[in-house]
Order: C-alpha cells, then structure tokens, then sequence
C-alpha cells in the first residue's frame, strides 16, 4: 500500500466536499435485534425512513430479528434483516423467517451472509445455497445483498470469495431479484477503492454500500477489526499516522470518507455508506448529524 492519501491529514472543518455529504446523507445504519432503541426512541437519534440492517449475533434467533424489524418498520425506518444461512436449523425455519419478516414487518430485502456456524446447524452450507433454495422469490424479496470484503476474510481465501460473489450476484439477477453488495467496514480508503475498482470491471451496474465503523474508542474497535480480519491494515495506518488514534476517537470515520470521495473515480463510483454503530446508536446519531449539519 502507498502512503496515506491528504484527506486524512486534512482538518474535519475543510474535509466535507459537497460528494462526502452526499454520501453521509444517504447512509444506512447497522442495530442489533435487542438494542433497546431498535424501535420507536430510534426516531430521536435518526431520520425517519434511514435503512437499518438488523445484524444477526450468535445470541438471538431469527424470532428476535423479525420482532426488531416489526418495531423499526412501525417506527417509519426500513428494515433490511441480516439472514445467516449457516444458522438456519431447516427449510422450515428459513421460510418462516422470511414470511414473518415480509408479511409482519414490510421486509422487501435482506441480507444474505453466511454466517459463523461451524458446521452449519442445518441444511444451507452458505448464503449461495439459501438463495438457490428459491425462499426469497417464494416470500416475494424484491432485493437482495451480498457481503464483500476488500481486506479479505480471515477464514476464506480471496479467490474463494470473489467466485461466490460473482456466483450470488449472477443467480440473484436471473432470479429477477435488485442486487446490492454491502462491504465490510475499513479505516485504510486505499484497499476499498482498489476493490471496488475491481469489482466493477464485472459488474459496473451494482450499487456498493461501503462499511464505515461509526465512532467507538480504540478498544472497542481494534476488537472488532481483528475479529473481522482488518486488524492489519489498523495496525499499517496507525504507524503511518500519528494522530489516527484521535481520527478514530474523537472524529469518527470522518476522514475516511473524505478519503473516499476524494479518491473515488467516475468509472467505479461509491453507491452509499453503510455504519456500523458497534451498538453506539447515540454516539452514531451526535456524530453524524451534529458534525455533517444533516438535520
């Protein structure tokens, strides 16, 4: 990697380029199932019809999940469930997860992942096989996303990861469904523009929500970093930098998407961002409205 771009040397009052705002605008947001703001008193800290994915920890069920979506839909927000192939124990409970989630909740997307069970706990080895199973289409999902990962996954191998990509992507087209890809969060904007760069030279038509890791202390998201295998890239700018601890503490992803939208080219553009909050939904709301002025 070459060295860091200006953007995140720049101050936060010089870095909000009118594209940077445009993003920040349109960003969804990541809540897990039992956060106690997954609701109605989420209206107090975002905007009414602001995406949010509910994310899919190892300690709920998908009951859990479809109870979130129904209280975030009541509340005016857009559900987008996180589905996690590899922890659905049958056919039986993947169909009832996704009827719930559409018929009780409005759910008309999700988020297909494959998920961390080691071995599966039933019938869907990966996110590819859940959507051959032909259930979205069943339960009429208008769309669906697909996670991409431009630092590479700690327990699959790169070209592994691009064939089932482009293996998701491509059944999910002729099945007729909208497609999105939804990356993991980074704090280096060169390996994300490298990826999307590639990316796009296969499919220039699919929109791309680039993670962000809303602002957290160091702690909380150098844990997160290394379980998601981008402890490394963390390690390369915090040497580069001096100041990324601060960056990262007290400005938040700022930089980084001013990096982004600096660096983006015309050919391989940026779709949207995607927070992940880490469960600092308050913390997520001061920084996005109180800094970019979007209220």
């Amino acid at each position: 990697m070459g060295p860091v771009p200006a953007a995140l040397a720049m101050p936060a009052e010089q870095m909000r380029p009118d594209r940077a705002g445009r993003l920040l605008a349109a960003a969804s947001i990541e809540v897990s199932p039992r956060d106690e703001l997954a609701g109605p008193r989420l209206r107090d800290l975002f905007r009414s019809g602001t995406r949010a994915y509910v994310n899919y920890p190892v300690s709920v069920t998908h009951h859990d999940i479809v109870a979130a979506c129904v209280r975030l839909h009541r509340a005016g927000f857009l559900p987008v469930p996180h589905i996690a192939a590899r922890r659905l124990a049958s056919y039986t409970q993947a169909a009832d997860f996704l009827r719930r989630a559409a018929g009780e909740a409005g759910v008309d997307e999700a988020l297909l992942i494959g998920g961390d069970a080691d071995p599966p706990v039933g019938p869907f080895p990966d996110a590819l096989a859940l959507l051959q199973s032909g259930l979205l289409k069943r339960f009429e999902m208008r769309g669906v996303g697909f996670a991409g990962y431009p630092e590479g996954h700690p327990r699959i191998a790169r070209r592994s990861l691009d064939r089932a990509l482009c293996d998701k992507l491509t059944l999910a087209r002729q099945q007729g469904l909208a497609v999105e890809v939804v990356t993991q969060f980074g704090f280096d904007p060169l390996p994300i523009l490298g990826w999307i760069s590639a990316f796009r030279r296969a499919f220039d038509d699919c929109p791309i929500r680039v993670g962000v890791a809303g602002p957290a202390g160091v702690a909380t998201l150098a844990k997160f970093a290394v379980r998601c295998g981008i402890g490394g890239s963390l390690r390369v700018l915090a040497r580069r930098h001096a100041a990324f601890a601060r960056i990262l503490t007290e400005v938040g992803p700022d930089h980084l998407i001013a990096a982004l939208a600096a660096g983006e080219s015309p050919a391989a553009p940026i779709g949207g961002l995607h927070i992940f909050t880490f469960g600092g939904l308050r913390r997520t709301s001061d920084w996005l409205y109180g800094r970019s002025g979007l209220r």
